[in-house]
């Protein structure tokens, strides 16, 4: 047998580049879509827990397994409710959204003194007055959001320094958003508040790092036979002779990992309130035991376990969406490590 000349296109797409290190481990959601409906946060938050497996009745419209059981694999979440910490009104110039005031809750967890100086003067008076500041500013303000804390005592995570976001309040009138608002303000909120068995969400998460990789690894290039000059892990040219600069299309060794990436449109398949019945025999892989509430996502997402994930509103759902849940008939709780 002959050797195989194995040609394959090179990985890795140029619209990421460059593909630096993301800045934190928290992702940066930069679009909010428009709900309609009554007044609900956009977004939730969780710890990326593992991998299993589900027998899930296909509901999907058109599908040629309509209607049959089939295999999934699913991703479980661990998501201790969120406490909802201040409240930020933004207005509009010419350059954009532009912050106008914000209001924290009179009440802040202990935790909190991890993250940030917390006010001596603070209170339910200073609270009030925040409120009443934004109530007399309704008609500037074009929208509200959150800055959300997560509890990671709650979640099996090493960790007890809370993570700070903001999520975005949509849905109603600016009015009924304030109200809302000023109701979760110094409380918690569940993740099932903000979503519902059956719905799609798009799901933010900084990728498993891999550090300062070559060329091979990190783009996928042939390597050279073993009689090439210096080297067979690289390029065979940088570029053409004339030209006095490596253009950023040739693949170069750098960062691998460690990227944000968004996936649009996974499905939540089932939310509940008891980690027992989710976690597998001897716990999740690197991970442990789910405490608390979880949410199963269809499919795999960024990140290694411990990862804090963003959910989000879909930004472009499905034209065809089931009306009902998916009809779960079994979850693998099998032992990830033979106990």
């Amino acid at each position: 047998m002959g050797h195989r000349k194995i040609n394959a296109p090179k990985r890795g797409s140029l619209a990421y580049l460059p593909r630096g290190r993301a800045s934190r481990p928290i992702g940066r959601i930069r679009y909010w879509p428009e709900v309609r409906g009554s007044p609900r946060l956009l977004g939730f938050a969780g710890y990326k827990a593992g991998m299993t497996y589900a027998i899930v009745v296909d509901d999907e419209p058109g599908s040629i397994n309509f209607g049959k059981e089939v295999v999934q694999p699913v991703t479980v979440i661990d998501a201790p409710p969120l406490y909802i910490a201040a409240i930020r009104a933004y207005t509009r110039d010419e350059y954009g959204l532009k912050t106008l005031t914000e209001v924290w809750a009179s009440q802040l967890p202990k935790d909190f003194e991890r993250i940030l100086t917390l006010a001596e003067n603070a209170g339910s008076e200073k609270t009030d007055e925040g409120l009443r500041k934004i109530e007399a500013s309704l008609d500037k303000i074009i929208e509200f959001r959150v800055l959300a804390a997560t509890q990671p005592r709650l979640a099996s995570v090493p960790k007890k320094k809370p993570d700070l976001m903001e999520i975005k309040i949509g849905g109603g009138t600016i009015e009924e958003q304030f109200e809302y608002a000023k109701k979760i303000l110094g409380k918690t909120v569940s993740a099932n508040d903000v979503f519902k068995e059956g719905q799609f969400v798009d799901v933010i998460a900084i990728t498993k790092g891999k550090g300062f990789q070559g060329p091979v690894k990190r783009w996928g290039v042939r390597i050279l036979q073993h009689k090439s000059r210096k080297t067979k892990r690289g390029v065979g040219t940088l570029g053409a002779w004339g030209l006095k600069r490596v253009i950023y299309t040739v693949p170069r060794a750098g960062q691998m990992g460690y990227h944000q990436r968004t996936e649009y449109n996974k499905r939540i398949i089932k939310i509940g309130s008891d980690g027992k019945e989710i976690t597998p025999k001897g716990g999740f892989l690197h991970y442990g035991i789910i405490k608390g509430t979880y949410i199963v996502l269809s499919g795999s997402i960024p990140g290694p376990a411990k990862r804090l994930i963003r959910l989000r509103y879909p930004a472009r759902p499905p034209k065809k969406i089931p009306e009902t849940p998916p009809q779960i008939t079994f979850i693998s709780l099998e032992s990830q490590q033979g106990v």
